[in-house]
């Protein structure tokens, strides 16, 4: 009888110990905070391009958790930044040149609105104009994206905790007459329109804005410098400096501008300076243990391709060179390819598969249960 109860004990023990394994890897899966790096216009060739271009090896190697995204918009095959943004920002399908609403022109809460309400706090990373398509769909509604100084105003009235880019002139010299840089510090935001600061410059400022050219940031090949790495360092450590739980999206904006220009150098610039960013991501997720990195884009640009270089022979012949790789375009506008997502940390394995855009924004509050079903 005395075995047969010791059997039972450890029976049960066991069982214990099993569901109390069960439970902790549950709340492993659950991130407190979630950074969302868009390069824009980037497909597989032009994250590949890394791979022979960088000087180190690139950050896109750490993640072990890949998938594949469809592109399309409700009325089109091929998407604009607009409508690929609002996908993830909004989870929903809509028109090319809108901005954070659906196909009917009806407002959709954004993820900001969303993490606001919980008191999560938010940041918003641009290479462009802070006022451009990506952006201004995690923040904004209007019924195209070319409306700036609504967007702007959209920017204002949000909940955003942190922001930098370019784009000053839809604050401050306005069709209206209106100051928004004013009204942003009525809101407590600390604001630099010269230059990043280091953290503790802005470590006791409730909010703050970087704007730092008229309208877009200036290429990496002009002088640009390391901003899009160092804003999303200075962001992370903004957001988490009171131990607050925090979502962030970070894109690098002109790689997209170098496909619509057909420009080899331009994409590859911009692309090595996006995987930096993708770098400071991964160290703060890595030691923070409870950050989900997604990295993806919205669309890719250009119909890149990876090929090797033509060549002339001494006797006139052209011949393929396959110890030199060039990049090559087919066409000046987007195209339809799925688009690589990768995923780090806590819930990152739900992100491989093949699926629509608007899984970007369903996985991301189905992981961290920022917004209960049917909130």
């Amino acid at each position: 009888m005395k075995l047969k109860n010791i059997i039972i004990g450890s029976i049960l023990i066991m069982s214990l110990g099993c569901e109390q394994g069960t439970t902790t890897k549950k709340e492993e899966n659950t991130p407190k905070n979630v950074i969302l790096l868009i390069s824009d216009g980037t497909g597989l060739s032009q994250i590949s391009s890394a791979y022979y271009f960088k000087e180190n090896s690139p950050n896109y190697a750490r993640f072990k958790h890949i998938g594949l995204m469809k592109t399309s918009s409700s009325r089109q095959k091929i998407t604009d930044s607009a409508a690929g943004a609002t996908a993830f920002a909004c989870g929903v399908k809509t028109y090319n040149g809108a901005i954070g609403v659906a196909d009917d022109s009806t407002n959709v809460e954004n993820l900001v609105e969303i993490v606001s309400s919980r008191n999560i706090k938010s940041g918003i990373i641009a290479t462009s104009s802070i006022t451009h398509a990506t952006p201004a769909s995690f923040y904004a509604h209007t019924l195209s994206r070319g409306e700036a100084e609504k967007i702007a105003l959209g920017l204002v009235q949000s909940d955003v905790d942190f922001f930098a880019g370019g784009g000053t002139q839809f604050f401050n010299k306005r069709s209206d007459g209106r100051n928004l840089l004013s009204e942003l510090k009525e809101k407590n935001f600390s604001i630099d329109t010269t230059s990043l600061t280091d953290l503790s410059e802005i470590q006791t400022s409730e909010k703050a804005a970087f704007l730092l050219a008229n309208d877009a940031m200036p290429p990496v090949e002009k002088g640009r410098g390391n901003f899009l790495a160092n804003a999303t360092e200075l962001a992370i450590q903004f957001l988490s400096k009171d131990s607050s739980n925090f979502f962030m999206m970070s894109e690098g904006s002109q790689i997209d501008w170098g496909g619509h220009q057909n420009n080899e150098s331009y994409v590859i610039s911009e692309l090595i300076d996006f995987d930096d960013a993708i770098g400071v991501a991964l160290d703060y997720a890595e030691k923070d243990g409870n950050t989900l990195v997604v990295v993806t884009s919205d669309h890719e640009t250009g119909g890149v391709t990876l090929s090797a270089k033509s060549k002339t022979a001494d006797d006139g012949t052209e011949f393929n060179d396959y110890n030199e790789i060039g990049m090559t375009f087919s066409t000046g506008g987007h195209s339809a390819t799925l688009v690589p997502v990768f995923a780090y940390g806590p819930g990152s394995e739900e992100f491989a598969g093949t699926y629509e855009n608007t899984e970007i924004f369903e996985k991301i509050l189905k992981l961290t249960k920022w917004k209960v079903e049917g909130e």
